[in-house]
């Protein structure tokens, strides 16, 4: 059990500035429970990094992000670059507009369910990814996942709308579909496979779903010291794509012909024709990239008010 001071890291503009609107509700659940929190509001991009590794942390403190999968992003990398005895005590209050990662620990969605989780204190491991590569070749951790081509196209389309995650992403796919841009040829190598391949929609995830209605990784374990991979092997027609993409939104592709699944905790993933376009937890890492190492780092991190 969590019993320490909850510092609350809120991204005010998180949501298209919805997330500052549930300020209010957070703070009333957490003073009713009686316990000791501080909420500190960013200012701009990379500042809940900052924020989280300049904390002076008591040994039962909890980091929480409040936000969007893009404020868990930073405030993971702030809290895995403090030198720490044990792994950092870390929350989350989804109040973003992509809240893709609290859904696999079964966080709930509103910001009032988010916060009497929080505050029951119960705590499981948290295994975190570290991509090397792309604009980051020191490495990038990640608690959601990597994904490369059409579904990193696709994030960049929606992060220009103004209308609700799920939507967007859906608009993205079509856009993107209409384009159909031709796919870099890529080698992935883990464990005992080797796979050359052309790089259409490739995932290698930590939790379950990405985009708000895509389930790159169905089977995914926070803590089983593995990252799962999803991948279409091979060109297909666009009503092909379409076909597996709605297999996605159910999190059934593995029946599609031409998808390959599996797991482990190291991959190599090189560009052999073209280059990388991806993202790490909807952050961009490369439009360009020539090659990705992606590993898994084991109960890096203790996660707050997730689900039994």
């Amino acid at each position: 059990m969590a019993t320490g001071k909850l510092w609350i890291v809120l991204n005010p503009t998180a949501g298209k500035g919805k997330a500052a609107r549930k300020r209010g509700v957070i703070e009333r659940i957490l003073s009713e429970s009686g316990r000791a929190f501080e909420t500190l509001l960013t200012k701009g991009p990379g500042d809940a990094q900052h924020i989280a590794r300049e904390l002076p942390l008591g040994p039962d403190d909890v980091t929480v992000a409040a936000g969007g999968d893009g404020t868990c992003n930073e405030v993971v990398n702030g809290l895995l670059s403090r030198h720490s005895d044990a792994p950092p005590l870390f929350g989350i209050l989804p109040i973003g507009r992509g809240n893709d990662f609290a859904f696999t620990p079964g966080i709930p969605c509103d910001a009032e369910g988010a916060a009497r989780a929080l505050v029951s204190g119960k705590t499981r491991p948290l295994d975190i990814g570290l991509v090397k590569g792309g604009d980051f070749p020191d490495g990038r951790y990640f608690a959601n996942g990597v994904g490369i081509g059409f579904d990193t196209k696709v994030g960049l389309e929606a992060a220009k709308m103004k209308i609700k995650s799920g939507l967007s992403y859906a608009l993205g796919a079509l856009i993107t579909l209409a384009r159909y841009e031709p796919s870099p040829v890529v080698r992935v190598r883990y464990g005992e496979t080797d796979l050359t391949m052309p790089a259409v929609l490739v995932s290698v995830v930590n939790g379950r779903r990405m985009g708000g209605v895509f389930y790159m990784g169905p089977n995914a374990v926070l803590d089983d010291g593995l990252l799962d991979f999803c991948a279409v092997r091979r060109h297909p027609s666009r009503l092909g794509i379409v076909k597996i993409i709605l297999k996605y939104t159910k999190g059934t592709q593995a029946g599609c012909a031409g998808v390959h699944m599996g797991a482990s905790g190291h991959f190599l993933i090189e560009a052999l024709e073209g280059g990388l376009v991806a993202h790490c937890d909807g952050e961009t890492l490369c439009l360009d990239g020539k090659s990705l190492e992606i590993s898994c780092l084991p109960g890096a991190l203790r996660l707050v008010g997730s689900a039994p």
